[in-house]
C-alpha cells in the first residue's frame, strides 16, 4: 500500500506551459464568426490557417495551445510562432452563435434565387420518321411482309401454321404497325419519290450535256493556236534532226550505222506527222 501512495499518478497532458507570445492578443470579436468555434474552445490561427484548442478558456490568460506547422508524425516539425498567444474571449457562446447565424442569412442573401429554367430542347424525332427519308416503298412492303411471316400477332394462320394473311392493323404489334404504316407512307409517297427522281436525273444529264458544250466552245477558240505551236515544234524537231544527219562541219563526229538508222526512223515519224498535220 505505501509503495502505491508514493508512486507518482499519470495525469492527464495539459499545456501548462508559462510561455506568452510576443504576438499581440487576439481578439474573438475581431475574427470572423465562421473561423471561431466558443461551443469547443477552438479557433483558427492567423498564422498557419489550422484549428488550434484554446488552453483554459475561462481563466484570466486563455491562449493557444503549442502546435506545429506540419501534420501530426512529421519529422523534425516546426513549432508555429502563434503558440502561447494569449486570446481575450470578449464574446459568449450565445453571442457568437447569434453572429453566426447572422453571417450565415446574409450570405444565403447575396446567393441569387433566381429560377434559371434549363433551354427547351427539341424531342427526338421517331425511329420511323428517320427510316422515312431512307427507305422506299418496296423496301418497306419487304420489312412488312417479313414482320408479319415471323410475328404470330401480326398474322394469322391456317391449322398448318401457314400465314393466311396479316392480321388488322388494330390487332397488330407496335412494331407491325409501324411497319404497315411506313409500308403506306412509302406507298402513297411513291410516285413523287420517282418523279422527284427522274427530274434530278434529268437535270444531272442537261448539266453533263451543258459542260461538254461548253468544252468544245472553249477548245474551238484555242484549236487553231494550238495546231500551230504543234506543227513549229514538230518542224523544228525535224530539222535538227535532218542537221545532225548531214552535219554542216568537216570536223564533226561520225555517226555510226546505228545511230544514222535511229535517225532515219524519227525522221521518217515525224515527217508522216507534219503530214497529217497539214492537211
Amino acid at each position: 500500500m505505501r509503495t502505491r501512495d508514493l508512486t507518482a499518478q499519470k495525469r492527464p497532458r495539459r499545456a501548462r506551459s508559462r510561455a506568452i507570445s510576443t504576438l499581440p492578443p487576439l481578439v474573438v470579436s475581431s475574427l470572423k464568426p465562421h473561423e471561431v468555434d466558443l461551443a469547443y474552445s477552438t479557433l483558427v490561427c492567423p498564422t498557419c490557417r489550422t484549428w488550434v484548442p484554446i488552453s483554459a478558456p475561462h481563466s484570466e490568460r486563455p491562449k493557444l495551445v503549442p502546435h506545429h506547422t506540419e501534420r501530426a508524425g512529421t519529422e523534425d516539425p516546426i513549432r508555429c510562432p502563434g503558440s502561447h498567444r494569449l486570446v481575450t474571449i470578449n464574446l459568449t457562446v450565445d453571442q457568437w452563435f447569434q453572429r453566426l447565424e447572422e453571417g450565415l442569412t446574409q450570405t444565403n442573401g447575396r446567393r441569387s434565387t433566381r429560377v434559371i429554367r434549363k433551354p427547351k430542347t427539341d424531342s427526338a424525332p421517331a425511329v420511323m420518321q428517320i427510316v422515312v427519308g431512307t427507305v422506299d416503298d418496296k423496301t418497306a412492303r419487304k420489312l412488312d411482309e417479313a414482320h408479319v411471316r415471323g410475328c404470330s400477332t401480326c398474322s394469322i394462320k391456317d391449322d398448318m401454321g401457314n400465314v393466311l394473311r396479316a392480321a388488322d392493323l388494330a390487332s397488330r404489334c407496335m412494331d407491325g404497325r409501324r411497319l404497315a404504316q411506313l409500308a403506306a407512307h412509302t406507298k402513297r409517297l411513291a410516285p413523287a419519290r420517282r418523279q422527284g427522281q427522274m427530274d434530278r436525273e434529268d437535270w444531272n444529264d442537261r448539266r453533263a450535256w451543258g459542260l461538254r458544250l461548253l468544252h468544245e466552245q472553249q477548245w474551238e477558240n484555242v484549236a487553231e493556236k494550238v495546231a500551230d505551236a504543234d506543227l513549229r515544234r514538230l518542224r523544228d524537231t525535224l530539222a535538227a534532226l535532218i542537221q545532225m544527219l548531214n552535219p554542216r562541219t568537216v570536223d564533226a563526229p561520225q555517226l555510226t550505222d546505228w545511230e544514222r538508222a535511229d535517225l532515219m526512223s524519227a525522221i521518217t515519224l515525224l515527217a508522216t506527222q507534219e503530214e497529217q498535220l497539214t492537211r
